[in-house]
């Protein structure tokens, strides 16, 4: 095998190596990235719940307000 031939094989060795390296690396780096999203997502989640929740409470503490200041309708009948 001639001196020249070596050499290739060699480059091309490497080459294939760095760029299955590569396409790995982003592969995982492109995981982490997503793995991130999903956090942020439940995070984001976690927090309009808190946030309904409280308007719920808010809600609910006004209408026990409104209903103990003014009679809320019933049965009104009219002859």
């Amino acid at each position: 095998m001639s001196k020249a031939a070596r050499v290739t094989l060699a480059a091309s060795v490497l080459f294939a190596t760095g760029t299955i390296w590569g396409v790995h690396y982003m592969q995982q780096a492109e995981r982490e990235t997503m793995f991130k999203g999903v956090l942020r997502d439940d995070e984001r989640r976690r927090e309009k719940m808190r946030q309904r929740e409280e308007e719920l409470q808010e809600s609910s503490r006004k209408r026990e307000l409104y209903e103990r200041i003014q009679r809320v309708g019933g049965a009104q009948t009219s002859q």
